[in-house]
């Protein structure tokens, strides 16, 4: 309960000062992360997490999971085609060049982790959170189209982060039990499988019922969000009933409902600004105590980690995706530099400790977590706001056929947007 009445109480004092912070360099995970680790300074916070550990991680969990249907369902998939679009190059070669550099400077940083340990890390790692360059998105000094490649980039990468996360544990769990030969199967049929099954029927049947209710007018207006809602709950409930991965479902759901409901993006994002952020909020406090109790213990090499983690393992692979697309240095630059980690990573990082894998070097996979998302925290949320003006300045002399300025390069949809 100590745990519990401090997360509240800092959500009420946040709550009253949250519209004289709006566009400071002060942001809510920042804020939520110093509370949770002011936590330690109250005698019996530690024992406290201790004890309700399975509780703070249901919470985490269940928050992911209405992370990962809110941002498939509110990504439209027509927005996805074409091999000249930005997200789609992110997604791709880019979320892959990075998951693979992480992988390698995890080798390089700390010696002793297998490859598999190595890939948990960058797995855990890579997908970017949109919460925290939220001044990013929202803001107009920047060009409509970027900021919609890194919002979509990010409402997607923390799905296709799972299997990998999942590959990556299971192989490293196989190499210390000595059973390699019989986990793929068991990982492709269990977590990818049954999690994509469940979450292509949950979202189907459920999108076409939805839809169909609306269209008859059966279903009341303030109530289509609750049915909305629903949907990645009964994926976690089909999952745990199943051995799927609720992650998994939750992703596959999110983008399978818009199929028979449309508007599913209106009703989802509306509860995950709302309510949902509780779930954020929450997390980020969380990782803000666990950070206390662990940050005397951060090698010279974890913060080098985490340095590299948020410039060359992002930034090399977006320049690389990025050939082609004529976009300038400074777009380059912007793009790779605003890939903050957080939420995500945060509740992955939880998602891992839970497969209870027993690694030897768990140890470092936690520390590598933790100090690169607080680096994240802290070097994007005060860098957000100069970050925009400067390169509003850089692309604002650049010629009118730049593909910035929605030029003859841009993708043809994001000129039409």
């Amino acid at each position: 309960m100590l745990v519990t009445a401090a997360f509240l109480l800092a959500v009420f004092a946040y709550s009253l000062i949250s519209r004289r912070i709006d566009g400071t360099l002060l942001t809510a995970p920042m804020i939520f992360t110093a509370a949770g680790a002011l936590l330690l300074l109250i005698p019996g916070a530690e024992i406290q997490l201790l004890v309700d550990r399975k509780s703070v991680l249901l919470i985490a969990e269940v928050g992911l999971v209405m992370t990962l249907f809110t941002d498939a369902s509110r990504i439209p998939l027509q927005s996805l085609r074409g091999d000249r679009n930005l997200p789609v190059r992110l997604l791709s070669v880019g979320m892959l060049l990075t998951i693979a550099l992480g992988a390698a400077a995890a080798l390089v940083c700390f010696g002793g982790l297998s490859v598999w340990e190595a890939g948990i890390i960058a797995a855990i790692l890579a997908p970017t959170d949109a919460g925290l360059g939220q001044v990013i998105v929202n803001s107009r000094e920047a060009p409509l189209h970027i900021r919609q490649a890194l919002n979509v980039e990010a409402g997607l990468n923390d799905g296709l982060s799972v299997p990998f996360l999942m590959l990556f544990i299971a192989f490293a769990a196989a190499r210390e039990s000595g059973g390699a030969h019989t986990v793929l199967g068991r990982y492709l049929l269990e977590q990818l499988g049954y999690g994509a099954a469940i979450g292509l029927a949950v979202g189907l049947i459920g999108g076409a019922l939805i839809g169909f209710a609306q269209r008859r007018r059966w279903i009341a207006t303030a109530l289509t969000q609750t049915a909305v809602v629903a949907l990645p709950l009964i994926c976690v409930v089909a999952s745990e009933e199943t051995g799927a991965s609720m992650f998994i479902a939750a992703y596959v759901a999110g983008l399978a409902v818009q199929r028979g409901f449309p508007h599913v993006a209106r009703h989802s994002v509306e509860f995950s600004e709302n309510w949902g952020q509780l779930f954020n909020f929450f997390v980020f406090f969380v990782f803000g105590l666990f950070v206390a109790l662990a940050v005397g213990e951060f090698a010279p090499a974890t913060i080098v980690y985490a340095v590299l983690s948020l410039t060359v393992v992002r930034m090399v692979p977006v320049a690389i995706s990025l050939i082609g697309t004529h976009m300038s240095r400074a777009t380059v630059l912007f793009i790779g530099w605003f890939g903050p980690r957080g939420l995500a990573s945060i509740v992955l990082g939880l998602v891992y400790l839970e497969q209870q894998a027993r690694l030897p070097n768990e140890p470092i996979i936690r520390h590598a977590v933790m100090a690169t998302v607080l680096l994240s925290i802290v070097a994007h949320g005060i860098s957000a706001v100069p970050g925009i003006h400067r390169y509003a300045r850089a692309i604002r002399d650049l010629p009118a056929e730049a593909p910035e300025h929605g030029g003859q390069d841009a993708n043809p949809a994001e000129r039409a947007q």
